[in-house]
């Protein structure tokens, strides 16, 4: 389950809770049910995270694609700063993450489920770059049939782009 759809699934539970407690406590002011209702709107278009929370939910997933990869700490732990080996396990690593975090669909990398994700993620102070990053790389992959290499290149031009605004767990 993505986080977004995490988030969807928390909002429709509190929308239902809400309901439920506005039938039985028979809510008649219009005023408070405004004030609900924008905070709610509002809750439900700001679900960017900082860069510190992308980093921390990078970390699971993370801790997810290094065994299955068979890559270490040593090998991964410095691709956010451009440190990228050339090695095919750190290549099916970086396809991981691409994988998890729904960047690939078919078996290949999707700029639209990128922009999509920039969308729903990223903070507002970083989305124009990354966006901007995507748009640079996109047909970076289209070069390699292996989504190893493809994400794996597709990454390494999005840092090489712009290095300030790469997070890569």
């Amino acid at each position: 389950m993505s986080l977004c759809d995490f988030y969807k699934r928390e909002l429709k539970v509190f929308l239902q809770v809400f309901l439920l407690l506005r039938y039985a406590c028979n809510m008649k002011s219009s005023f408070v049910y405004l004030i609900f209702v924008i905070s709610l709107y509002q809750c439900s278009v700001i679900f960017a995270m900082t860069r510190q929370q992308l980093k921390n939910s990078g970390k699971l997933i993370k801790k997810s694609c290094i065994p299955k990869n068979d890559v270490t700490e040593e090998q991964v732990g410095k691709i956010e700063q451009g440190k990228f080996l050339e090695e095919r396990n750190v290549m099916c690593y970086i396809a991981c993450i691409y994988s998890m975090t729904q960047v690939i669909k078919n078996n290949k990398l999707s700029y639209e489920a990128v922009i999509k994700q920039v969308d729903l993620m990223f903070p507002p102070d970083m989305k124009d770059a990354v966006k901007a990053a995507a748009e640079k790389c996109k047909d970076v992959g289209k070069k390699y049939k292996d989504v190893c290499e493809a994400s794996y290149w597709t990454a390494k031009c999005m840092y090489d782009h712009d290095p300030k605004n790469f997070v890569f767990p």
